[in-house]
């Protein structure tokens, strides 16, 4: 008897360090993943992020902001493992100067630009021509001279002849999601965000929708960042973000998947 329980003890002890062995080395594989992404991808990447923690043992963590303060970051040293961008530019410039990994940049998505006003706002606004009309006195929009969206619509604006116009009547504002949080107090009579940001509310009302064929092709790419630390993890969640079932929430979003 004595010896079956001595027995018994040491098959209980291996079999102890056994399972802290095999804890220890799924928690070493585990990662959080950092990912930068525009602010406009806010919603969406929650959501995606959450059917994929679900199933992976990785887990993931983001920074929004406007693209270029994030890719500001990235040149910076900030540790990123994935850029997800709101235009080409920023990752343009990213990729010049070696900070993304060689081979995993992919353009992803589309977004239609939109002129919004408060949801209980009698404004008349058919064409982009009606901002300049006195009752239009404030125009929230994202720093016009960096900030993707902003940027986008200035140039929207002046091709159509009206920026200089239009100019003097511009609240600039940190990023779209600023944007919106400003037509939605109803600080500004109105204001230039993405189409897909308007899904998210019930404070704002689209008033007019940029022509897909007049505005600035609006491109979002993603890719993992040259000095991750963790590029196991990123390419993982890459795939999960071209994967069927991410494509179907970006487009329950609004978003266009491109191919």
């Amino acid at each position: 008897m004595f010896l079956y329980t001595q027995i018994m003890r040491k098959s209980v002890s291996v079999a102890a360090v056994f399972s802290v062995l095999a804890w220890t080395q799924a928690s070493a594989r585990a990662d959080e993943i950092l990912v930068s992404a525009a602010a406009s991808l806010t919603d969406v990447l929650k959501e995606i992020s959450g059917g994929y923690q679900s199933k992976s043992k990785h887990t993931t963590k983001f920074n929004f902001g406007p693209s270029n303060g994030l890719a500001r970051q990235i040149e910076e040293g900030a540790p990123v493992d994935i850029f997800f961008s709101a235009d080409l530019a920023q990752m343009d410039t990213l990729d010049k100067n070696g900070r993304l990994e060689p081979g995993t940049r992919k353009n992803l998505l589309s977004n239609q630009l939109v002129i919004i006003v408060p949801a209980d706002s009698k404004l008349a606004i058919s064409s982009p021509k009606d901002l300049l009309k006195p009752d239009v006195k404030k125009i929230a929009l994202a720093e016009p001279a960096s900030v993707p969206v902003g940027v986008y619509s200035s140039k929207y604006l002046t091709d159509e002849g009206l920026w200089e116009q239009v100019k003097p009547k511009v609240v600039p504002v940190q990023d779209v999601r600023a944007t919106l949080a400003s037509v939605e107090s109803g600080n500004v009579e109105a204001g230039f965000v993405y189409k897909t940001d308007v899904a998210i509310s019930k404070k704002v009302k689209i008033v007019y929708e940029v022509p897909i064929d007049k505005g600035p092709k609006i491109t979002y790419p993603v890719a993992i960042v040259k000095e991750s630390k963790r590029k196991d993890a990123a390419r993982d969640f890459m795939n999960h973000l071209l994967s069927p079932a991410a494509k179907e929430a970006f487009k329950k979003y609004g978003f266009v998947v491109l191919d």
